[in-house]
């Protein structure tokens, strides 16, 4: 029954992403007046990028044509100083760049477009987006540098330094600049992975790592970002799974993220909460904005709600690091989280119970199963039978996203 549940789970997210498909490329989520209210019939610069690498591996040929449309979309919209859009709402509309900047747009789209084998045609826009990162980054520790609520997760409070963001730099950079990943590579193991340690010789950033060293609970696991006087502890999922993926954590760390978030039971009862442990209105970190429109109170939304996306990319890192079988289970248990209320394909879900929340229809939804279901396929195959070896990422370009 499980083979026909992800068969039947592969068929109706290909559906889905067809339906969603519009002029301007994919949008954020099937189109009805409940979506247009709240925009998420835009095209997202994250949406819409890692809706691109599912399409590209989708095996449909009219989604593989389809899968630079909204990446088109947001070229034409980027700023003059090379950030690409939050999002572009209809054809013809401008870009809209969200409070505080949204930082991951940008390093998607790049993704995105080497994926495809775009670089030619975007050469120009991918030179500006570069040079634009390039701004945002500590000129000794080659880490990008962020405000508040500025990324995936724009209710939450990551500032400064924040892992999530630089696991998609390093992977950025081993693409277009492969001679500065490593740095950034060994910045975020030494300062955001509190388990590390070497000797710091800079005295900034000795004192920077010294408070997440001496004090972080989740040891084997990447603080979610870190600040002079602050760090998050919460236990950032989606950042840590990128870790995985992209190479910054080597085999051993890999294993012990892996092992840390399965005893966070992250995955339970569906694929895959966003952090372990929710902020709470006690928490240093809590700011009055995550109780806004009462969203993102502890095991709702981005604050310990299960995101079937980053399901997704659970899977393939289990697939990833080569554990094939978890990897396996996994993806039974994410087909089920997208299958919950008729087949709606539901943003997230309410973290203790699994209960359907946000908007119905989700493209990246879709494009996530797409991309685990490739990646459990292709260890079985044997393809991906051991995961990459530390020291090889940089520089390596590889034929999937994972």
């Amino acid at each position: 029954m499980s083979e026909v549940l992800v068969e039947e789970c592969r068929r109706r997210a290909l559906a889905l992403l067809r339906a969603n498909l519009g002029p301007g490329g994919m949008r954020a989520a099937t189109p009805n007046g409940r979506a247009r209210e709240r925009r998420y019939d835009a095209v997202f610069g994250r949406d819409a990028s890692i809706c691109a690498l599912g399409m590209a591996v989708s095996g449909d040929p009219g989604l593989r044509r389809a899968a630079a449309n909204g990446l088109a979309t947001l070229a034409a919209r980027q700023a003059e100083n090379g950030q690409i859009p939050k999002l572009v709402e209809a054809p013809g509309a401008r870009g809209d760049f969200w409070y505080l900047g949204c930082i991951d747009a940008t390093l998607w789209w790049l993704l995105a477009v080497d994926f495809l084998g775009l670089r030619r045609r975007y050469a120009r826009q991918a030179v500006k987006a570069l040079a634009w990162l390039r701004c945002q980054e500590h000129p000794r520790w080659r880490l990008l540098q962020q405000n508040e609520a500025s990324d995936w997760a724009d209710i939450m409070p990551r500032t400064g330094f924040v892992l999530y963001t630089n696991a998609l730099w390093v992977a950025v950079q081993q693409r277009y600049a492969p001679h500065a990943a490593a740095a950034t590579r060994t910045a975020v193991n030494a300062l955001l992975y509190p388990a590390d340690r070497t000797p710091l010789a800079d005295r900034r950033a000795r004192l920077l790592a010294e408070e997440p060293r001496r004090r972080a609970g989740l040891r084997d696991l990447y603080v979610s970002y870190l600040n002079l006087a602050h760090f998050g502890d919460e236990g950032d999922v989606v950042g840590n799974l990128l870790a995985v993926l992209y190479g910054v954590a080597d085999r051993r760390r890999a294993r012990r993220v892996l092992a840390a978030l399965a005893r966070e039971h992250v995955a339970e009862p569906y694929p895959v909460r966003a952090v372990c442990r929710p902020i709470d209105e006690e928490s240093p970190q809590w700011r009055p904005y995550l109780a806004r429109h009462r969203q993102n109170f502890p095991w709702q939304y981005h604050n310990g709600g299960i995101w079937p996306f980053a399901g997704g990319l659970y899977v393939a890192a289990l697939a990833h690091a080569g554990q094939a079988a978890a990897a396996r289970r996994a993806l039974v248990a994410l087909a089920r989280a997208n299958a919950l209320d008729g087949w709606a394909f539901n943003e997230w879900l309410y973290g203790l119970t699994g209960v359907p929340r946000g908007m119905r229809g989700q493209s990246w939804n879709a494009a996530g199963f797409l991309l685990a279901h490739r990646a459990v396929a292709r260890t079985a195959a044997g393809t991906r039978s051991r995961p990459r070896r530390a020291g090889r990422a940089a520089g390596e370009r590889r034929a999937g996203p994972w």
